[in-house]
């Protein structure tokens, strides 16, 4: 009770106050510069063309035949090559594992190179051995005030400060530590009076490679704020203090761009109401079931596959079990969403996620 009731003070302090001004507003739209992978086999060398059914990105407005890259480093280590969209450390990444193994991953670092964004991946099996695994990418930096109806907004946690900070209202947003591992995030202006709407996505950021992954812990909305609780753990399901990439998105997708993409959804097992979204369909037009074995799910975006595509999952609660995708998500109109969710030990378990998914029309 004494632990919940500090995380509870922290988390009213950070909603009080942000703890970084904004810049001022662009005259750019979110996004500015963004790119979405897949990395079906992460053996592969530098630079080697990757799955071109399932990867788009602002180059493709002046360079449309120029496609994403990628090649292994190391054991686990992979980086990807977005071109001609290069922006150095600014913007976020996320990444999302795909496989039944347990294996996870996180951001390293991205940079540019020449005029290409490089996004920096690092992958752990149960344990914290690295090793190699599929995984889906994005990188995405946005500037400017968004009209009213949509919301974009992102923050960059490292070394215990806020060095990076978007929204889409113009507003700061906060963060402030909750205890080891452990952050509260607010979201000021971006969510929907009266319910918890949109979707948050997270992902563990750790310039060293040492094993780390990173979820949602809890989120709510105080009016139109939005205040996401992220929790980070080490290779044996131990609080750790890490880095870490958030992003917020309501009536948008997890890019940040707006039409184009123009069919995207999300949804959360947690809450529901508009926390599922589909933009073609509406709300509570996504749906999610558990299948074989227990702690596997089936989430269904409907009238959504067109074009290329991409998919993002995060485990939403508390402890320290994860989740992320099965396998590629399928192909056609009606998009199937394969998500597994694994304990500490990389055993299949029954858990709570968040889920987000966009074609590139």
């Amino acid at each position: 009770m004494r632990l919940r009731s500090l995380a509870a003070a922290a988390l009213t302090a950070v909603l009080a106050a942000g703890t970084l001004a904004p810049a001022s507003p662009a005259a750019a739209a979110t996004a500015d510069r963004w790119g979405f992978a897949y990395v079906q086999d992460p053996t592969v060398p530098a630079w080697t063309v990757l799955d071109t059914t399932r990867q788009w990105g602002s180059w493709k407005t002046a360079f449309p035949a120029a496609w994403a890259q990628g090649g292994k480093l190391a054991p686990g280590r992979f980086q990807v090559r977005f071109p001609q969209i290069g922006a150095g450390a600014r913007g976020v990444p996320h990444v999302t594992p795909v496989n039944r193994t347990g294996h996870y991953c996180e951001v390293v670092r991205w940079f540019s190179s020449g005029a290409d964004q490089i996004v920096d991946v690092q992958c752990h099996k149960p344990g914290g051995d690295r090793d190699d695994t599929p995984f889906t990418v994005l990188w995405t930096t946005s500037s400017g005030v968004l009209p009213a109806g949509t919301a974009h907004a992102y923050v960059q946690q490292a070394g215990g400060a806020l060095v990076q900070s978007y929204n889409s209202t113009g507003a700061a947003n906060g963060l402030g530590p909750l205890g080891i591992g452990q952050w509260a995030v607010k979201l000021p202006g971006v969510g929907l009076a009266g319910a918890l709407a949109g979707d948050v996505q997270v992902t563990a950021v750790q310039p060293n490679a040492a094993p780390r992954r990173c979820k949602i812990d809890s989120w709510s909305a105080a009016g139109i704020d939005v205040a996401a609780n992220v929790s980070c753990f080490d290779q044996a399901g131990a609080p750790a203090a890490t880095d870490f990439a958030l992003s917020y998105h309501r009536r948008r997708p997890v890019i940040g761009s707006l039409a184009p993409p123009s069919r995207f959804g999300y949804l959360g097992t947690a809450v529901g109401g508009p926390t599922n979204d589909n933009s073609v369909l509406g709300v509570g037009a996504n749906t999610v079931g558990a299948i074989a074995p227990a702690g596997r799910y089936l989430a269904k975006f409907p009238q959504l596959g067109v074009s290329q595509t991409h998919a993002q999952v995060v485990a939403q609660g508390v402890g320290s079990n994860y989740c992320h995708l099965t396998q590629p998500w399928s192909t056609g109109l009606d998009v199937e969403v394969d998500v597994v969710c694994f304990d500490n030990a990389g055993v299949i378990t029954p858990h709570r996620f968040l889920a987000t998914f966009t074609s590139r029309a």
